[in-house]
């Protein structure tokens, strides 16, 4: 996937470009309204990532210009305000998804992937992989279209896992996606060593062996 990051906080455009560059997308920087703005005339993206901020100009220009040449590229936009009227605003203009700073970078991605597979699905409510199903409207799963017992956690999960397979995630990363900021109160990630061999019981009993450790790193939900 090819992504870009118009962000003119250096630092935090930095921390994004590393972070989702480590799943191998090409993650390219606009510091400000100008280089955004001739960076989506002359290249295609699957996805900007907009700070409506951006000194020289309004991010909320930049989504109208690319809106305008009717190119098919998803818009999530970031914003350090938190107003309803500029998110109603962004989302009018035809941004995706909206985020306020600060937030977590796995957050971030999973938002990322979520607007990717709402249009690599049309709009879709199953997803598909192998032998298992997910119905993202009623929140459930299947194996061979048996339905599995989850809890919401489970199911998040799941979700989680099949939306970044291949990838190892940090028992950190997997509690941010899970709690979100409160995940920074806990003493230590046990809780999640319980969600995820419950989770991995009930799908190895189903015959779905794909949750793997990967010892001193995380978990990785395996392909191949």
């Amino acid at each position: 996937m090819k992504f870009l990051i118009a962000e003119d906080e250096k630092d935090l455009q930095k921390s994004v470009i590393t972070y989702l560059s480590r799943d191998g997308n090409v993650c390219e920087p606009a510091s400000n309204f100008d280089e955004a703005l001739y960076k989506i005339e002359l290249y295609d993206y699957d996805l900007v990532v907009l700070d409506i901020n951006l000194v020289t100009g309004s991010g909320l220009e930049v989504l109208k210009r690319l809106k305008s040449r009717k190119k098919e590229t998803a818009v999530i936009i970031i914003s350090a305000n938190s107003s309803l009227e500029d998110k109603l605003m962004g989302l009018d203009l035809g941004a995706d998804d909206y985020m306020t700073k600060p937030f977590h970078l796995a957050e971030l991605n999973s938002r990322i992937k979520a607007v990717l597979r709402r249009r690599k699905f049309e709009g879709g409510e199953r997803i598909e992989f192998n032998e298992i199903g997910i119905d993202t409207k009623s929140r459930t799963a299947y194996i061979n279209d048996s339905p599995l017992q989850l809890t919401k956690k489970e199911y998040e999960l799941l979700l989680f896992f099949i939306t970044n397979k291949g990838r190892v995630l940090s028992k950190a990363i997997i509690a941010e996606h899970l709690w979100g900021d409160s995940s920074d109160l806990l003493d230590n990630f046990d809780f999640i060593y319980v969600h995820i061999n419950n989770l991995r019981k009930k799908l190895t009993t189903a015959g779905a062996k794909y949750i793997k450790t990967a010892y001193g790193s995380g978990y990785k939900f395996v392909v191949d």
